[in-house]
């Protein structure tokens, strides 16, 4: 073999032939990936409609995501859309002091977790004023359709108007 290599050794022709062999492995590796992916629900914003769970719910409606997690509750503004591996984090308002009786203050939080097709896991992190300290709630698992169960805290509802379960 000459000093220069294989490029050196192959003609012209065999070169823009290996080229162009290369060229169609990239673009068909290219045309399975985003065939997999417009076919993955994991991509995009998550589904409007109920996420329920065994511990709360996660209402999902056009301009905003309502989210209960035992007998306290959080919105979000504008749509939750996860990142290519399914992970997000936004930043909401949560309420901490909700059942029985509503007694506020709504505090800054952090709403972050991972979407895997029909199922959400979000953690809510609480920066709580009125106390100084950080308080985590979660993580909570919510599926897509499923209904809220979250006795013996009667509080979940839809600020959106849509009913319980609908997907739209």
């Amino acid at each position: 073999m000459a000093a220069g290599g294989l490029g050196q050794m192959m003609t012209m022709p065999a070169r823009l032939s290996l080229c162009a062999v290369g060229m169609a492995l990239a673009a068909a590796g290219l045309a399975a990936c985003s065939a997999s992916s417009a076919a993955d629900d994991s991509f995009g914003p998550l589904a409007i409609g109920t996420w329920g769970s065994d511990s709360g719910a996660a209402i999902v409606g056009d301009t905003a995501v309502h989210l209960h997690i035992g007998c306290t509750f959080g919105d979000v503004s504008g749509r939750i859309v996860p990142g290519a591996n399914g992970h997000f984090t936004v930043a909401g308002t949560y309420v901490l002091r909700a059942y029985p009786v509503l007694v506020g203050p709504t505090l800054p939080a952090q709403f972050s977790g991972q979407r895997v097709g029909d199922h959400v896991t979000i953690t809510v992190t609480v920066n709580d004023t009125t106390t100084k300290q950080l308080v985590v709630r979660g993580p909570a698992t919510f599926t897509l359709g499923a209904a809220p169960r979250e006795s013996p805290c009667p509080i979940c509802r839809d600020p959106f108007g849509a009913p319980r379960g609908v997907r739209r």
